[in-house]
């Protein structure tokens, strides 16, 4: 089941990244409500709201097998490190990490596109097939990034026997290692972006106090040098270089 719904959540997802120039056909969509006239209209109302429940979850779902978690962290330790609260706004964080999602996920879209949604698309495979075909790059992406320590605390945790390949790792104990080790790589590449910000506060506040100055926060002094350093070593650049070269 989770690895139908990730596959829609995929496919979804390969379909809009890699979309056609061609203007497509605009569908008719009507909505009513008639009285149920057998067992199966029922269980075909009930497949409509559970499709209607998952298409919205599916931008947060759909999020946490991505590089979004790492990304949008990094991003927010940045800006915390700086010391501007607001600036810049969560709405241009979530869009910039967005972004940068879909160009980091990019190759993987583009072989879901491929090797799954095109060929089932086309009626060349079945939706069993295009699930293994399509679930399988995405697998590959998280498996790059997960460590085999948290890997192996899901699996232990699941009390599943040591897998042998990566094939018999379960998909539902893949993504939540995936972003355990998410969140680890995120926490330590936000500890290098405080260090420096770290030493030019400590640095304003031994001089202010060596001043007599000790009713002036520090923080007032400390902001537009760490504003100013991090316009000259050119940090939004380099901090998504990094990123970036992160998921390499």
């Amino acid at each position: 089941m989770l690895r139908r719904v990730l596959l829609i959540l995929v496919m979804l997802a390969a379909a809009c990244a890699v979309a056609h120039a061609q203007t497509p056909a605009m569908p008719k969509l009507s909505i009513g409500l008639d009285t149920a006239k057998g067992p199966q209209d029922v269980s075909a109302s009930l497949q409509i709201v559970f499709i209607l429940t998952i298409l919205s979850l599916a931008p947060s779902l759909l999020m946490m097998v991505t590089s979004f978690t790492r990304i949008v962290i990094v991003l927010s330790f940045t800006r915390s490190a700086i010391g501007t609260q607001q600036v810049p706004p969560n709405s241009v964080l979530i869009g910039l990490a967005l972004f940068l999602t879909f160009f980091t996920m990019w190759p993987v879209w583009n072989k879901v596109n491929t090797t799954a949604v095109q060929p089932y698309m086309r009626h060349e495979m079945s939706f069993d097939q295009a699930a293994d075909a399509g679930v399988k790059p995405v697998r590959d992406f998280m498996f790059a990034q997960v460590r085999e320590k948290d890997l192996g605390l899901f699996i232990s945790l699941a009390h599943m026997k040591q897998p042998k390949n990566e094939a018999d790792v379960p998909t539902h104990v893949l993504i939540p290692a995936f972003l355990i080790s998410e969140l680890r790589t995120a926490f330590s590449i936000g500890f290098l972006i405080f260090i420096p910000f770290l030493v030019i506060d400590m640095l304003i506040s031994v001089t202010l106090m060596s001043m007599g100055m000790m009713m002036l926060p520090p923080v007032l002094i400390s902001l537009p040098f760490k504003i100013l350093l991090f316009v000259l070593v050119d940090g939004w650049h380099l901090i998504i270089q990094s990123l970036t070269m992160s998921f390499n």
